[in-house]
């Protein structure tokens, strides 16, 4: 059996966690600005930020893992 957690939960955090597809932290003229499809440099570390959080809290904090 292979543990299918780890690609799963990354690829989906990398896809959702894109800035400027669904959200956008910090915006260009609000702190969160919705599907503007722009970036900047501050904008990608806040959400490498929230990826390897969220990365870590699901990996390794909550020890999720999904078998098939």
């Amino acid at each position: 059996m292979h543990d299918w957690a780890a690609p799963l939960i990354a690829a989906a955090l990398f896809a959702f966690l894109q800035p400027g597809l669904l959200l956008q932290i910090p915006g260009k003229h609000r702190p969160v600005d919705f599907m503007n499809m722009k970036t900047s440099f501050p904008s990608m570390f806040v959400h490498w930020l929230i990826y390897g959080l969220l990365l870590i809290l699901f990996l390794a904090v909550l020890n999720a893992h999904l078998y098939a």
